[in-house]
């Protein structure tokens, strides 16, 4: 097996197997792989431009019965810093975001038992009242908590939060889609068919979705291409995936991880170009930023990713563990330039909404 005749094909149109991609991970030409990944990108989406979007995280609670050893976040109920937030809370919240041009919001927390499924779409339905924001909010593991926990069955519970308000869901809580790592360092969260189940579920419901995957932990190269893999089976079925997200764990303060794998940027980048060919049904393919730093976020511009996600007025996840990227509107669309693109920043859907040359 040649790694330039897999690129050869996968090029021509072929699909990439599971076992081309262990190989061209392994031993293909990291610059070859680069490149193929850029002409696939400029197939997909001919042009120059490079999206991102202004949103907010608003983490409605830290309170979680999850428990994840990688997690520095969540608290116990009886916790001196464990919260809910207010609605006036929220509203301060949101109103911030709105001054700063946010048009999205990623609206996930902890999965609290006192939080049913009336929670949610009573503040769906008061922040849809108060203000022209699409409600992109809730991971798989928090839509099946909530719909368990108010006795419901994932369709009805996923109808009535999209009456409510919620337009989208993020793809948070995959981790790795392999129940083997799941078990390791997420015991307690639901399992990878389980989270299939709600993104499939959601996009019958005409819920679209992001899927993305957390690397670097105790996963090996096949328990991430498994992953892929069962992302574009569903893809397949659904089409409901906009983009997929790949990030890297951050190990820190107030995690139970006994170890993980560090991952460095070039293995990133090489995974990252590898998704692009591999995924060949999903449109978007983001880099991140927020985990690997500006510098790499931007070279993931030429290894096919086509969106740099959101400038994150808040992140509270990723901070807790003390990682502290950040970008302003100026330092994203100064980013994008040097790289040779054109920003543009977009919407929910994708949709760009307008262009800084």
């Amino acid at each position: 097996m040649q790694y330039h005749d897999i690129l050869n094909r996968v090029a021509a149109g072929e699909r990439m197997s599971e076992e081309e991609f262990i190989h061209l991970f392994h031993q293909g030409d990291l610059l070859q792989i680069a490149c193929c990944a850029s002409e696939a990108r400029q197939k997909k989406l001919p042009g120059n431009i490079v999206s991102f979007i202004i949103d907010r995280n608003i983490n409605y609670t830290n309170i979680c019965s999850c428990q994840c050893l990688f997690c520095g976040f969540y608290r116990s109920d009886g916790d001196a810093d464990a919260y809910v937030l207010s609605r006036k809370e929220l509203y301060g919240k949101i109103d911030e975001a709105r001054a700063l041009g946010a048009t999205q919001l990623m609206i996930q927390g902890g999965l609290n038992p006192d939080l049913t499924i009336e929670f949610f779409e009573n503040m769906f339905r008061a922040i849809k009242g108060r203000y022209d924001m699409t409600i992109h909010s809730l991971s798989a593991p928090e839509v099946d908590y909530v719909a368990r926990i108010s006795g419901l069955g994932l369709d009805e519970a996923l109808l009535r939060l999209k009456e409510a308000g919620l337009d989208s869901l993020p793809g948070g809580g995959a981790e790795i889609l392999h129940d083997d790592i799941r078990q390791s360092i997420s015991p307690h969260k639901i399992s990878t068919a389980r989270w299939l189940q709600v993104m499939q579920c959601a996009h019958r419901a005409g819920l679209e979705s992001t899927a993305t995957m957390m690397m670097g932990t105790v996963e090996e190269i096949g328990h991430r291409v498994d992953h892929l893999r069962r992302i574009r089976e569903l893809q397949d079925q659904t089409g409901g995936f906009r983009s997929f997200i790949a990030w890297t764990y951050q190990g820190g303060a107030g995690t139970r991880m006994l170890k993980n794998h560090k991952v460095t940027a070039l293995e990133y980048l090489r995974f990252l170009a590898l998704a692009r060919l591999y995924l060949d049904n999903v449109k978007h393919i983001q880099g991140s930023w927020l985990t690997q730093g500006a510098a790499t976020g931007q070279m993931s511009l030429f290894f096919g990713a086509d969106d740099l996600g959101s400038i994150m007025l808040e992140e509270n996840v990723v901070r807790s563990v003390g990682v502290k990227n950040r970008l302003d509107l100026a330092a994203m669309i100064e980013l994008i330039r040097q790289a040779g693109f054109i920003p543009g920043r977009r919407d929910t859907q994708y949709n760009i909404v307008e262009t800084y040359e």
